[in-house]
């Protein structure tokens, strides 16, 4: 019989081996800012220079069309880098995963540095949960985990492999669009 892990934690090695990261290489500045819409969310400078996302709170019904740049730090920040600092350690046992102490202080503002940071949050990640054992993908999040605490570690890492590959095939589709010049859209349609 396979291990039920291997397979899960495979699976998103291969997506990012074979599919995501070899589809991200090449991305200028332009395409990475590239705005699909009249009021797409994207990663901003602040008043300070620091780059943050845009977002509001409640979100939108409809949300708004995002960026690549916005769509590759929500993957490194809402898929890997806040569940690694979490469950692998940045020292806030205090905190659970929606804590936003989490969220690394400085954000990409190239694509250069957009595909570094990804690389290095999904690396992090990677090597957190393929040091598991049987026994620790099974356990339950605990108070880490928040709402989601009875949830074992297997099930958060399917979660985590769902979302990186919905939001990995929407920025493959933006370079696409970006690529066949489809410059922008009408937000209204």
């Amino acid at each position: 019989m396979t291990d039920c892990g291997d397979l899960v934690i495979g699976q998103l090695e291969f997506y990012w081996d074979f599919h995501l990261w070899p589809r991200l290489q090449g991305m200028t500045d332009d395409e990475y800012f590239w705005e699909p819409a009249d009021g797409a969310w994207s990663v901003r400078p602040d008043e300070d220079g620091r780059f943050v996302v845009d977002h509001e709170d409640p979100t939108p019904d409809p949300p708004p069309l995002t960026t690549i740049a916005w769509r590759l730090v929500h993957v490194g920040v809402g898929c890997f880098a806040t569940r690694v600092n979490t469950f692998f350690g940045d020292g806030r046992d205090d905190a659970d995963m929606f804590d936003p102490r989490h969220i690394p202080a400085e954000l990409p503002g190239t694509a250069a540095d957009g595909l570094a940071f990804l690389e290095h949050w999904y690396g992090r990640w990677r090597a957190g949960i393929r040091g598991l054992s049987a026994e620790e993908l099974q356990q339950p999040l605990g108070p880490k985990g928040n709402m989601f605490a009875k949830d074992s570690m297997l099930g958060l890492i399917v979660h985590i492999n769902r979302e990186a590959i919905h939001h990995g095939a929407e920025i493959c589709l933006l370079r696409d669009l970006y690529r066949a010049g489809q410059r922008t859209f009408d937000a209204r349609v």
